[in-house]
């Protein structure tokens, strides 16, 4: 196998070769220090408030795909093969503003205007998708952006009228995407790829099976597919990550297989990329899944990473729990299977073997006679962390509830069944009453603990409350409604 030893993309028209790539090194830090493309700004440095928002590019099954993901926290070594789009990239002929950036100035969404190039990067992103977009669509793509000036409002009006300044068929990354899609073909050889110092070594497997065998040979190497949590490791905590293996650019974790049962993901998928199956498949899913962090960090995280941080309130764990979905770990050439719920063991330990790593997740489809709901209790409503999620399913025969799946994050130190909250379901009727019971029934299974996002009382009394709601809003004789999101 062939071994390269330096970074191969393209940023904004121009290809670059970049040699003893560090680890740690953050595109932001990148493209601010060393190419003074200076209107990518730093703000936060762990992807909440989306100043240092640009575009990346890049070819998933021979098609060119720009998402809108946050510098700060994406490493520079992860993007072999990438097309990287920076706000300058957006002049206009003779020095014209963007049409994003010309309906920013008419609806005065600019004051101080540091934020500003990551709303313009972000709403660029959603204009080429959708040139006509909803408020409700904007809003989506803009949770991952802070505002301290202006307010939302005229950044929305400026979103809503960008189509009168332009369209996304005349703009340049379309008209050149056939050009930009041979660019970055030609950069993919297929080498595996190693740069950085010793100390500070980054590694890029050419594919899954060299990974694998990679991890056997560095058991200890830090795992990174979207860096939406390790970048974090760096820019807060200053931590060591070498030798890290990147795994983002693995097309064979990225692979989606459907049965008429389960549906099969790789590990690699992104929150974006599930995104689609969670409407097609998992309608219930839809509200829950745009609550996880900001477009930009759903656009990087991968499902395998919030499951193997093993975070007691990763926001997929609990629902996937309770579809009973199974994870597969692979090291080597040796695979196993187990249930979701046994691979989270105790606070930071997890059932997986040094080199090991999780390949993909096995996800049962919803049947008939199967109700299921996700809910997520957090400060803030868009781009926060759990105080408390629940995934939920049930199964009612006539008018009894024959099966019941009950899973808390973020009320103990892994997610984790309710098993005495179940037991006060299973077998009993449909009703307010058994429902009642049920979250009476949780102090026996949970003791949560005081912390800056919420007490014990408060996380006991909304997981109760939620189990309350799930019987209000799956009951046909119930005439409250009490769900509040269009």
């Amino acid at each position: 196998m062939e071994t390269r030893h330096e970074i191969r993309f393209v940023l904004n028209d121009t290809e670059k070769s970049v040699a003893n790539v560090s680890a740690s090194q953050t595109l932001l830090d990148y493209l601010r220090l060393d190419q003074r493309l200076t209107g990518t700004k730093e703000g936060c440095a762990e992807g909440d408030c989306g100043a240092c928002t640009i575009l990346v590019g890049r070819l998933h099954d021979g098609v060119l795909k720009y998402e809108a993901v946050n510098a700060c926290i994406r490493f520079l070594a992860s993007l072999d093969g990438c097309h990287i789009v920076t706000v300058e990239h957006l002049v206009g002929p003779e020095g014209r503003l963007h049409p994003v950036q010309q309906a920013m100035v008419e609806h005065h969404g600019s004051q101080c205007g540091f934020c500003t190039p990551g709303f313009v990067m972000s709403l660029y992103a959603l204009w080429m998708e959708i040139s006509d977009p909803s408020e409700r669509e904007i809003e989506t793509a803009l949770q991952g952006n802070l505002c301290r000036c202006t307010g939302y409002e005229p950044i929305i009006r400026a979103a809503q009228a960008v189509s009168q300044h332009g369209t996304p068929a005349s703009d340049h990354l379309n008209r050149e995407r056939s050009h930009n899609t041979s660019m970055l073909k030609a950069l993919r050889d297929g080498s595996r790829v190693v740069t950085g110092p010793k100390d500070n070594r980054a590694i890029l497997p050419a594919n899954a099976d060299d990974f694998a065998a990679l991890l056997v040979e560095h058991p200890d190497a830090t795992i990174v597919a979207g860096a939406t949590d390790v970048g974090l490791w760096v820019t807060k905590f200053l931590r060591p990550i070498s030798p890290a293996i990147f795994i983002g650019h693995l097309d064979d974790l990225k692979t989606t297989k459907i049965g008429e049962t389960h549906m099969i993901i790789g590990a690699g998928v992104t929150y974006s990329e599930f995104g689609p199956l969670v409407a097609k498949h998992f309608p219930f899913l839809s509200d829950y899944w745009n609550r996880i962090a900001g477009w930009q960090v759903r656009n990087m995280g991968t499902i395998g990473g919030n499951i193997a941080n093993g975070s007691p309130i990763g926001d997929t764990p609990p629902v996937l729990i309770a579809l009973g979905a199974e994870v597969t770990l692979r090291r080597g050439s040796d695979r196993r299977t187990l249930l979701l719920e046994d691979f989270f063991v105790d606070y930071g330990k997890q059932d997986r073997a040094a080199g090991e790593f999780v390949e993909s997740i096995r996800i049962p489809l919803p049947h008939s006679g199967q109700l299921d709901a996700a809910y997520k209790i957090s400060k803030r409503r868009d781009e926060d962390i759990s105080s408390v999620a629940v995934g939920i399913s049930v199964k009612v025969e006539g008018d009894r509830i024959s099966e019941a799946r009950v899973v808390f994050g973020g009320m103990a130190a892994t997610p984790k069944r309710a098993a005495s909250a179940e037991a006060a379901l299973v077998g009993q009727p449909w009703s307010e009453a058994t429902f009642d019971t049920a979250a009476e029934a949780l102090p026996r299974d949970f003791a949560p603990l005081s912390d800056w996002r919420a007490s014990s009382n408060y996380r006991m009394r909304a997981a109760q409350n939620l189990l309350r709601r799930f019987f209000l809003e799956h009951d046909g004789a119930a005439d409250l409604s009490v769900r509040l999101s269009a």
